[in-house]
């Protein structure tokens, strides 16, 4: 492995992504932008580059095997590795989402992306990470997906809209960050699920209270634990979220 830090920073064209791949590389690190959309890939690792960001871009579509096989091949010979794998690339699936009035296509686009590419993703990139000195693996979830929360209250404040599909997708990534942090246990690797805030997004219509920079802090924060940090967690900026 490098001497230097190497993190892959999914979905990191904009938005949080972006914001995170920024705050990596401001602590010296190398940051692969994964990213499917190249002209997008393109200005947001120039954009990077200019702000003194070593950065690299990843071609990467989460859905895709073909695609996450050749982002883990890129990692090895354009970086020699991987230490940090922050999960972030997600959808909302679509809309309608009222239960009642929803279609599956919409759960199965939700659950492909914010689930099923993120097991794709870190699976290929188990083997660099178990290679690493301090491997990380960083799932972004959403309080949305807590289901103490969801169950105990009724205002959208707490729980977001009524959602089928994209709360439900994040309940099962925090199933999904259990399931690795402990097989993963005593490996050195830690894995958590962090929530960014209702940050204002293109996902939400920018209709979010927190900037980009703010949502990216907690993804930061355990992107950087230390060796001895705690894995198996589902944390924001003011704490602990209850599962």
């Amino acid at each position: 492995m490098s001497e230097r830090t190497i993190a892959l920073v999914t979905g990191a064209n904009k938005g949080i992504g972006y914001e995170i791949a920024a705050g990596l590389g401001a602590l010296g690190w190398r940051v692969g932008v994964g990213a499917r959309d190249g002209q997008r890939l393109a200005e947001a690792v120039a954009k990077l580059r200019a702000g003194g960001v070593d950065a690299f871009a990843v071609p990467l579509d989460v859905t895709d095997d073909a695609s996450v096989t050749a982002a883990a091949r890129l990692l090895e010979t354009e970086a020699g590795g991987l230490d940090v794998l922050v999960n972030n690339a997600g959808v909302t699936g679509g809309v309608p989402q009222h239960p009642g009035d929803v279609d599956v296509a919409t759960i199965r686009a939700a659950v492909e992306v914010n689930v099923i590419g993120v097991v794709r993703v870190t699976e290929a990139m188990l083997p660099l990470l178990r290679r690493s000195a301090s491997p990380r693996i960083v799932n972004m979830s959403s309080g949305v997906g807590s289901l103490t929360r969801q169950s105990a209250s009724t205002g959208e404040e707490q729980t977001g809209p009524l959602s089928v599909a994209y709360a439900p997708s994040k309940s099962m990534l925090n199933a999904v960050t259990i399931q690795y942090a402990r097989a993963l246990a005593g490996t050195g690797i830690l894995v958590n699920a962090g929530c960014p805030g209702f940050t204002a997004t293109d996902l939400n219509n920018f209709r979010g209270v927190r900037t980009p920079q703010q949502g990216a802090a907690v993804a930061i924060k355990l992107a950087t634990l230390p060796d001895d940090g705690p894995t198996g967690g589902y944390v924001e900026d003011a704490g602990t979220i209850p599962w």
